[in-house]
C-alpha cells in the first residue's frame, strides 16, 4: 500500500511533465514540422538524460536493455508520439488530452486480457461506460466530429501497449535506461520523418521552447516508468486524470479554448468511471487482505 502511495504521487508528477511538454511543443507547431520538432526536442532530452546517467553511474547497466519488452515499449512510444502529436497540432489541447483519459480504462482492460489481472464485472461495466464518455468527446458521425480525434485515439491505443509492456519489464532493467532507449527511438523517428519535410531554421524562442519541452518530457518519461513499475497498475493508472485539469486551464489561458458541453460531459464520465475502478480495486485488495489473515 505504501508503494502504491508513492507511485500515485510520481504518476501525478508525470502528468504535469507531459502536459507542459505538450504545451511547449504545440506552441512551436504553427511553424516547425513534426519530424523536426521530435528530432530537436529529442536531442535536448537525450543530452540531459545522458549526463544524468553518466553522473549516477546507471549507464553501466545499459547492457540490460537488451530485452524484448524494452523493444516493444520503444515501438509503442514512437507510434504513440507520432499519432498523438499529429492530433495535438490540429485540435485544442484540452480535447486531445480529454481523449487521453481513455488510457486508464484501456490499461485496465488490457491488463485483464493480456496479463491476467483480476477484473470483475463491475469494473468491466465501468470500462464500457467510460468508452461511452469517449464517444461523447469524439462524436463520430455528428456535426461536432473531429477526424483528428480518431488519430489521437489511435495514439492512446499505442500508449496502452507502452504501459502494459512497462509493467512486465524485469526489475533489473534500469528505469533511466528505458527512458533513454525510448527517447532515442522517438528522436530517430523524428529524424526519419524530417527527411521528407522542409527544414526551417528555429528561432531562439523556438529552441528555448523545445529545450523546455525536453526537460518536461524527461520528467514525464522517468516518472511514468517508475510509477508503473512501482505500484499496482490498476490502482495507479486512474491518477492520470490529474492531467485534464492542467489541460483545460492551459488551453484557456494560452489559446482561449473552452471545451463544449458534450466534451465536458465525456470527461466527467471518464473520470467518474476511472475513480470507480479505483474504488473497486481498493475494496478487492481489502477483501483479499482480510481473507489472508483468517486462521486456517
Amino acid at each position: 500500500m505504501q508503494e502504491n502511495g508513492r507511485a500515485i504521487a510520481i504518476m501525478m508528477i508525470a502528468m504535469m511533465g507531459f502536459i507542459f511538454n505538450d504545451s511547449f511543443v504545440k506552441l512551436v507547431s504553427d511553424r516547425l514540422p513534426l519530424g523536426q520538432i521530435m528530432f530537436i526536442r529529442g536531442l535536448f532530452a537525450l543530452t540531459l538524460l545522458l549526463a544524468i546517467c553518466i553522473a549516477n553511474g546507471s549507464i553501466r547497466r545499459f547492457s540490460r536493455l537488451a530485452n524484448k519488452w524494452v523493444g516493444v515499449r520503444v515501438f509503442a512510444e514512437v507510434s504513440a508520439t507520432c499519432l498523438y502529436l499529429t492530433a495535438l497540432f490540429n485540435m485544442p489541447i484540452a480535447n486531445a488530452t480529454a481523449i487521453l483519459q481513455a488510457l486508464p480504462l484501456l490499461v485496465t482492460a488490457g491488463a485483464a486480457i493480456f496479463l491476467g489481472a483480476p477484473v470483475g464485472w463491475r469494473r468491466w461495466t465501468a470500462v464500457i461506460v467510460g468508452f461511452c464518455g469517449v464517444l461523447l468527446i469524439v462524436r463520430p458521425g455528428l456535426a461536432g466530429f473531429d477526424a483528428w480525434a480518431l488519430v489521437a485515439l489511435a495514439g492512446v491505443m499505442f500508449m496502452m501497449l507502452r504501459d502494459l509492456s512497462t509493467n512486465v519489464l524485469p526489475k533489473d532493467v534500469p528505469t533511466l535506461g528505458v527512458s533513454f532507449a525510448t527517447l532515442l527511438g522517438v528522436c530517430l523517428m523524428g529524424l526519419v520523418l524530417s527527411l521528407g519535410e522542409d527544414w526551417l531554421v528555429p528561432t531562439w524562442r523556438e529552441l528555448a521552447y523545445l529545450a523546455t519541452a525536453a526537460g518536461f518530457i524527461l520528467v514525464g518519461f522517468v516518472s511514468i516508468i517508475a510509477a508503473m513499475r512501482m505500484g499496482d497498475l490498476s490502482v495507479v493508472a486512474p491518477f492520470r486524470y490529474s492531467i485534464i485539469l492542467w489541460a483545460i486551464l492551459i488551453g484557456y489561458v494560452v489559446w482561449g479554448d473552452v471545451p463544449d458541453g458534450p466534451t465536458l460531459a465525456g470527461i466527467a464520465i471518464l473520470v467518474g468511471t476511472g475513480l470507480y475502478s479505483l474504488m473497486r480495486e481498493r475494496k478487492r485488495a481489502q477483501v483479499a487482505a482480510a481473507t489472508a489473515d483468517l486462521p486456517r
